[in-house]
């Protein structure tokens, strides 16, 4: 006989979900598929960004991750500082709160352990931390599951991100240098795994079949203004990005080559109608994306993709699209490599429209030798998604089918 089931898992998203970033949530959705398929009778909800949309899109019951709500925006006013200051012990109870009707908590991907984006401590590595720091005052099982790390400058910023680490349940990378950067901070990571992004296992369209002629080209922007340690020059790396940028899709139209301009962040708007005003080429359009799915549909029926957002290339590789990296930070160096596009990698800090073109060009020429081996290396990305996965089962589910945390009082 089969024992009696117990009460149905508690299991808490967390994250900056919901709030524009479709890589954010394309790793949510990923995680959410994995849980509806194998753990049908878990309870799930989140605490995230942008609860509303969580709600809407997800049918999820969500929860704001701040309490004050201007917490992204710079504070000028002393009213404004404030609230920030006492949002910060509001969010201390609330998340506690939170984590305390759950038997586990899943970070799911994102880059949370670093700082490749300007980031104040303040922000999400604090309330990271109050996460990992609620789940191990009352034994819920945090996970941090195929996350991105990188080295981190500002001392305040690394300290709460390595007390984060290390109070996690469980920990696993998106690539290896992730594990590197949180070992170099006095992490041991002696027992952690590297698996591919999560958003690789999201259902992708099948690729386009190439017409032999020069076809259409998807380029992926960014509003990019450097790293946390570039905030002094922002405005000169981002004139540079875009001057670029621009003059490279001006060189697509000039060769008669459809553009299409896409996103994955809604504070990327901004740079693509400056490039559609820059260029001003009816061959050049920009897509209406609202999710990673809509993005690997947008690439599916390109010849080729040049972007610059880690998760806009994630999106590329994954419907088998040969592509190029504008790179801003180490992690799309290593996700180019592990995917065999290794040498298709250009720096978003100095984009040279010449070069660029040049090198697109030579992506071209062996853009069939670079679909098959996309198409090998998916198979194998596959394989190790679904190793994740089995792992994260074993290491944070309850095994016995009764959680400790009680139920919700209705």
């Amino acid at each position: 006989m089969r024992p009696p089931k117990g009460p149905a898992v508690r299991v808490g998203l967390f994250g900056l979900l919901g709030s524009g970033n479709l890589g954010n949530d394309g790793s949510m959705e990923a995680v959410l598929a994995y849980l509806r398929r194998e753990h049908r009778d878990a309870l799930v909800d989140a605490m995230c960004g942008g609860p509303e949309v969580v709600r809407l899109r997800n049918r999820l019951p969500a929860t704001r991750l701040h309490w004050y709500r201007g917490e992204y925006r710079t504070a000028s006013r002393a009213g404004a500082v404030a609230g920030k200051g006492l949002g910060k012990l509001v969010d201390a109870v609330r998340t506690a709160a939170w984590v305390r009707r759950h038997d586990v908590v899943i970070v799911p991907g994102m880059g949370v352990l670093e700082a490749t984006l300007p980031l104040r401590p303040w922000g999400f590595p604090y309330a990271l931390f109050l996460l990992c720091a609620a789940g191990r005052l009352f034994g819920t099982r945090v996970a941090l599951v195929g996350v991105g790390a990188a080295p981190i400058g500002n001392r305040a910023t690394r300290a709460l991100v390595r007390r984060s680490a290390r109070l996690a349940t469980y920990r696993s990378y998106r690539d290896t240098q992730s594990r590197d950067a949180l070992r170099a901070m006095g992490v041991d990571t002696a027992r952690d795994e590297v698996h591919p992004d999560l958003a690789f296992a999201l259902p992708a369209p099948p690729p386009g079949t190439p017409s032999g002629t020069p076809g259409p080209v998807c380029v992926g922007v960014m509003a990019f203004h450097g790293g946390d340690d570039d905030r002094a020059r922002a405005e000169e790396i981002h004139r540079r990005y875009l001057d670029g940028t621009t003059r490279f899709v001006r060189a697509l139209v000039e060769d008669g080559r459809p553009v299409r301009l896409l996103t994955g962040d809604e504070v990327d708007r901004d740079v693509v109608a400056a490039i559609l005003e820059a260029v001003d080429s009816p061959l050049v359009t920009a897509a209406g994306t609202a999710s990673l799915g809509d993005l690997m549909k947008e690439m599916a029926a390109a010849d080729a993709v040049v972007a610059t957002r880690y998760h806009n290339l994630v999106c590329a590789l994954k419907v088998g699209v040969p592509t190029l990296a504008l790179s801003y930070a180490a992690k799309s160096d290593a996700l180019m490599g592990r995917m065999g596009l290794g040498a298709y990698c250009h720096p978003a800090r100095e984009v040279d429209a010449d070069r660029l073109l040049d090198e697109f060009r030579e992506l071209e020429k062996h853009a069939a030798e670079l679909r098959r081996t996309l198409a090998e290396r998916n198979l194998t990305v596959a394989r190790q998604l679904d190793e994740q996965f089995t792992a994260l089962t074993a290491a944070v589910f309850p095994k016995t089918g009764h959680p400790h945390a009680p139920r919700e009082t209705p």
